[in-house]
């Protein structure tokens, strides 16, 4: 015990009279878990601290403060730091699926909770900028409150911050002669910023995913230190012991299953055979597509016909629009069950080609379902000469497909996979547990952040339904996962499915509601009725107008000045498109000179590690001779 006492000291000594960047070297190579490393290092910032104090002589005592807030600074960082990683959002219930059902499993819970994140950014920019403005000048709502308004999103609703109608076109101004609040100029560079700062949160994300996925250079040392540096000798719990031996056991048979695939070699025949199903399956699913998409137009035309021609908006008949919004999630949700048959029948060599060949239907499907609603609210809808505010028509139809799409989501985790697993433990037994349809159940994610992303213009609130809908979403799919599917009967390493997701987030569902929401700011006209927006040509004339304001005063040149000379000019962002293509140009090159080095560092690390077995498996025999082998 003395003996082990004395040589801690010694170690902590050592490493205290060290510099920091030597101090840190030293304490990362040791052979230690990280909690024990942790420890050291506290112990060693403690007896620098300790030091620091007993050099009196030589410091001032304003340095020795410094010095002493600085580690006590850096200690309270780090169990900060360890402390808020335990509490973030779902971090054991994510550590359990991915230990139980894979990361493949686990990239869609992942996916959500970025969502979720992503969704409470949008609500409290437009909470705080848009809706709270309003709320200080806002009329009483005179209309009753029934309870179908929930579903419907008309009614008690139609008169409150949720649409766009209900924002006035004045200057607020609580004070006289006090500061003034622009809600035109608030409310679309509130939404432009939005979208701009979504477009880089999106390409950051990307990027990050895509160096940390895919020119990873550590990924080829992986294999070895989870097998023989992984384990942390301190659990003691045994269901932490039991959960840590699932985890490791999933990962390494990920990693071996994506180092032993193999291609299968077919005959001729079978190879004309493949062809001829995939050929079958892609025309099936895009015929399903096309009938689809011409079913949801011609029943939104109908709609449009028989409730707004008629002026019927009372209550009964807004609730009669639920059809639309039913329909359309029915189909959304059923077909991919037919996708997936699809990709089962087709016989992919590996789940990843199955999923993304799925994704890929799926995505065809639900775009196509969102662009003929589109175009049927802008050139319809909003050319209707029945509605006083086309806005907040389209804002409650958006309100009403989210709602309902989120209610079919909850249906499709009780007909997918709870009767799933019913009919396969009680009356096809052969069938099984189901496992979890990775596609269907993200590109679910992404058409509901689609169509919230559209219905910002029109409801600022919906991020808001969309945080309670995901929030729920997680729960019941949480539930449904560990009741009724059992893991992947084939595992595999899926680090590219998340960078798979927010590609598909960003194309082409955030390009695609860009360039609707630049249509309706740009050509549409808005209603002469309501809204912030009211009585002008279209929403950018707001910008127009307050720009030949500022021309009068000298201090607001520059602004006028960029107004003219880079964002109404096509030179500037002609040259800022090429700049981008050649920032890109680059960056491939870098990426592929990276791929190259890590070809290379993967040969080195091969090499190495034979040699270093070689040596241990020459130690280890010489430990059994000395041990078993005695001298005559």
């Amino acid at each position: 015990f003395f003996h082990g006492f004395y040589a801690e000291e010694k170690l902590i000594g050592n490493l205290a009279s060290m510099s920091t960047s030597e101090r840190i070297k030293a304490i990362q190579k040791m052979t230690e878990t990280m909690k024990r490393k942790r420890e050291i290092r506290n112990k060693v910032l403690k007896e620098v601290t300790e030091k620091s104090r007993h050099r009196s002589n030589r410091f001032s005592c304003c340095t020795e403060c410094l010095q002493g807030t600085v580690v006590s600074f850096r200690l309270f960082r780090n169990r900060l730091s360890e402390y808020f990683h335990r509490l973030q959002l779902w971090h054991k219930t994510l550590k359990i699926i991915g230990t139980e059902f894979g990361t493949s499993v686990l990239s869609y819970f992942i996916f959500l909770k970025w969502l979720l994140t992503f969704n409470v950014f949008s609500f409290l920019i437009n909470f705080s900028f848009i809706t709270i403005p309003q709320l200080v000048t806002a009329e009483p709502n005179n209309l009753s409150f029934t309870g179908l308004e929930l579903f419907t999103g008309a009614g008690y609703f139609q008169e409150t911050v949720l649409y766009y109608g209900f924002y006035t076109n004045a200057t607020i101004s609580k004070i006289e002669n006090g500061p003034s609040y622009n809600m035109q100029l608030a409310y679309i560079f509130t939404i432009g910023i939005y979208f701009v700062i979504c477009l880089f949160i999106l390409l950051f994300s990307m990027g990050r995913l895509f160096c940390k996925n895919f020119i990873n250079l550590q990924v080829y040392s992986g294999n070895a230190s989870k097998l023989l540096c992984t384990w942390d000798f301190n659990l003691t719990n045994e269901k932490a012991v039991k959960l840590k031996q699932k985890s490791l056991s999933t990962q390494i048979k990920e990693d071996l299953t994506e180092i032993n695939r193999e291609g299968l070699n077919f005959s001729v025949t079978e190879r004309v055979v493949r062809i001829v199903v995939h050929l079958v399956c892609w025309v099936a699913s895009l015929g399903t597509a096309v009938a689809v998409c011409a079913g949801v137009y011609f029943l939104s035309i109908n709609n449009l016909k028989l409730f707004v021609k008629g002026h019927k908006n009372d209550l009964k008949s807004q609730a009669a629009m639920l059809v639309l919004p039913i329909v359309a999630s029915l189909l959304n949700t059923f077909i991919p069950f037919f996708y997936s048959w699809l990709g089962h029948l087709e016989r992919f060599q590996t789940p990843g080609h199955q999923i993304y060949v799925t994704i890929t239907r799926n995505v065809l499907l639900k775009m196509s379902v969102v662009g003929i609603l589109c175009y049927y609210w802008l050139h319809v809808v909003a050319a209707s000469e029945s509605q006083e505010c086309w806005e907040t028509l389209v804002g409650q139809d958006i309100y009403r497909l989210v709602l309902v799409d989120f209610m079919f989501c909850l249906l499709g985790s009780f007909f997918g996979e709870f009767l799933r697993r019913i009919i396969g433990t009680t009356v096809c037994v052969n069938l099984g547990l189901p496992e979890f349809d990775i596609g269907r159940n993200v590109l679910n994610l992404i058409y509901a952040q689609t169509l919230t992303w559209i219905g910002i213009l029109f409801s600022p609130l919906l991020p808001g339904i969309q945080i309670i809908s995901l929030s729920i979403v997680f729960y019941v799919k949480k539930v449904s996962l560990m009741r009724n599917c059992q893991p992947p009967r084939k595992v595999w390493r899926t680090a590219q499915m998340t960078t798979s997701f927010m590609f598909l987030l960003f194309f082409p569902s955030f390009l695609g509601v860009v360039s609707v929401t630049g249509v309706i700011v740009w050509r549409l006209k808005p209603s002469e009725e309501c809204g912030p927006f009211r009585g002008l040509p279209s929403m950018y004339a707001a910008i127009s107008e307050w720009i030949k304001i500022l021309e009068n005063y000298n201090a607001s040149k520059w602004v006028v000045w960029i107004y003219h000379n880079l964002i109404t000019s096509e030179l500037f962002f002609f040259i800022l498109t090429l700049l981008i293509l050649i920032i890109t140009y680059l960056y491939s090159k870098i990426i592929e000179g990276r791929k190259t080095m890590t070809k290379l560092l993967q040969k080195q690390i091969i090499n190495e590690g034979k040699d270093k077995i070689f040596l241990l498996e020459k130690l280890r025999a010489l430990q059994w001779a000395k041990q078993n082998l005695s001298a005559p």
